[in-house]
C-alpha cells in the first residue's frame, strides 16, 4: 500500500512539471508571435491603404508601457537626467587634444573618412529609408511620386532593389590642376558635347552659371544635391523612388573618393539620374559640376557636424548660392546630449562640444539654436538672404 501511495505521488509531481513546462513554453511561443507580428508591421501606425503617420508621433503616456518599444518621441528629461548629462559632458570635455594634433585633424579629414570607407565599405550605416518621410521636399510632388512614396511606406525593401536603367555616362566635369576633382563617368570616346564642356574655363565656371548647359543634369527640371553622400546611404533610397521622376536629377559629393567610389560601383547607380563626385565644401573655391542657382533641395544629413565649428558658416553660404530662388537646405544631425555625445571618454574633445573618435572622424553636437532660419523664409528654405548659422 505504501509502495502504491510513493508512486503515485511521484506521478502526480510529474505532472505538475510537465503542466508547468508546458505553461512555459506556451508563454515563450506567444511572445515570439508577438515579436513576429511586430516585426511584420513596417511602419508604425499603418492601417489599411492610408499613409503612415510621420516620425515623431509615437507618445509615451503610460510609463508602464515604456518597454512596448525601443523608442519614444519627444521624451522630456527630468531635472536629473539633464543634470546628468551636463555633468557627463564637463567631465569628458575636462581635458582638450592639443592644437597639433587639431590642425592634424583638420588637414588630413578626409584622410581619415577614406581609411573608414576603406575598411567598412558600405556595411556601417544603414540605408536612410526614413529620409523621404521625414523630408518629403526631396521629391517633386506629382502623381507617380506620391504613389511611390506610399509603396515605400510599406516596404523598405523596395529602396535597394536594382532598376531596370540602363547605365549612360554622364559628361565629364572640369578638372582643377591642384585637385582631385573626379569626372563623373569616363570612357575614351567622349562626345562632342562632353568635349565641350570639359574645355569650359574653370574660372568662369567659379564665378557663376555656364553660359552653356551642357552639364550633367542640364535637362533636369528638379534638381538635388546631397552633401557628404559617404557610401550612399541616402543616394539610393532616394533614386529608387526617382525612377518615377525622369524629369528629376540627384547629385552627390563626398571628399572622400573611396566613399564616391563606392557609390559608383554600386549596383543601383545609374549616370542617367545620378552625378557623383568627389569635393570637399569647405573649400570655396572648387568649382562644381553644375552652376550656381539651379538647385531646388540641398541635403546636409550628418554632414556639418564633421566640420570644424569656425568654418561651417562659410559652407552654408557657399551652399546657399547654388539654391533657386525658394529652394531649400534641409539639415538633420547630432543634438546636444545625445548618447554618442556622453560616451565620448576625456582626451577626445577638440572644443566646446566638438569631439574627434578613435579612428580620427569628428563630430559635433547641435543645439536647435545654431541652425536658425533666416528672417521671413519657411522651414528649411533658401530665399536671396543667407540662412544664419548661429555661433555654435
Amino acid at each position: 500500500m505504501y509502495c502504491g501511495e510513493t508512486r503515485m505521488e511521484a506521478r502526480r509531481q510529474v505532472a505538475v512539471k510537465l503542466v508547468q513546462v508546458l505553461i512555459k513554453m506556451y508563454v515563450i511561443w506567444r511572445n515570439s508571435v508577438s515579436c513576429l507580428r511586430i516585426r511584420k508591421v513596417l511602419r508604425r501606425f499603418q492601417s489599411g491603404n492610408h499613409p503612415v503617420v510621420p516620425l515623431g508621433s509615437r507618445i509615451l503616456t503610460d510609463p508602464a508601457k515604456v518597454f512596448e518599444h525601443n523608442m519614444w518621441d519627444h521624451m522630456q528629461w527630468s531635472e536629473e537626467e539633464a543634470a546628468a548629462a551636463r555633468k557627463k559632458v564637463e567631465e569628458n570635455s575636462a581635458v582638450r587634444v592639443l592644437l597639433e594634433e587639431q590642425v592634424k585633424y583638420e588637414n588630413e579629414a578626409s584622410k581619415y573618412w577614406n581609411t573608414f570607407y576603406k575598411i567598412h565599405k558600405n556595411k556601417f550605416f544603414k540605408d536612410r529609408n526614413w529620409l523621404l518621410r521625414e523630408f518629403p521636399e526631396i521629391i517633386p510632388v506629382d502623381q507617380k511620386t506620391e504613389q511611390k512614396l506610399q509603396e515605400l511606406s510599406w516596404d523598405p525593401a523596395k529602396t535597394s532593389a536594382a532598376d531596370g536603367f540602363s547605365r549612360t555616362r554622364c559628361p565629364p566635369v572640369p578638372e582643377e590642376k591642384n585637385h582631385n576633382q573626379k569626372r563623373c563617368g569616363s570612357s575614351d570616346r567622349q562626345s562632342q558635347a562632353g568635349s565641350q564642356f570639359s574645355s569650359l574655363d574653370s574660372e568662369e565656371h567659379r564665378k557663376g552659371p555656364l553660359k552653356t548647359e551642357l552639364f550633367p543634369g542640364s535637362n533636369a527640371t528638379f534638381r538635388i544635391l546631397e552633401v557628404g553622400c559617404g557610401a550612399g546611404n541616402s543616394v539610393f533610397p532616394i533614386l529608387n523612388t526617382l525612377r518615377n521622376a525622369p524629369e528629376s536629377f540627384l547629385y552627390c559629393c563626398d571628399f572622400a573618393s573611396g566613399a564616391v567610389e563606392l557609390v559608383k560601383l554600386h549596383s543601383s547607380y545609374r549616370a542617367a539620374q545620378c552625378c557623383a563626385f568627389v569635393h570637399d565644401v569647405c573649400d570655396e573655391g572648387l568649382p562644381y559640376p553644375f552652376p550656381d542657382g539651379i538647385l531646388d533641395v540641398i541635403l546636409l544629413v550628418f554632414v556639418l557636424s564633421s566640420i570644424h565649428p569656425d568654418r561651417m558658416q562659410g559652407v552654408v553660404n557657399r551652399l546657399s548660392n547654388l539654391l533657386k530662388p525658394g529652394g531649400m537646405l534641409l539639415f538633420r544631425d547630432y543634438g546636444r546630449y545625445d548618447k554618442t555625445q556622453l560616451r565620448f571618454k576625456r582626451g577626445h574633445c577638440l572644443s566646446e562640444n566638438f569631439y574627434v573618435r578613435g579612428d580620427g572622424t569628428r563630430a559635433y553636437f547641435f543645439t536647435k539654436g545654431p541652425a536658425r532660419r533666416p528672417p521671413s523664409a519657411t522651414a528649411g528654405e533658401s530665399t536671396h538672404q543667407k540662412p544664419t548659422m548661429l555661433a555654435p
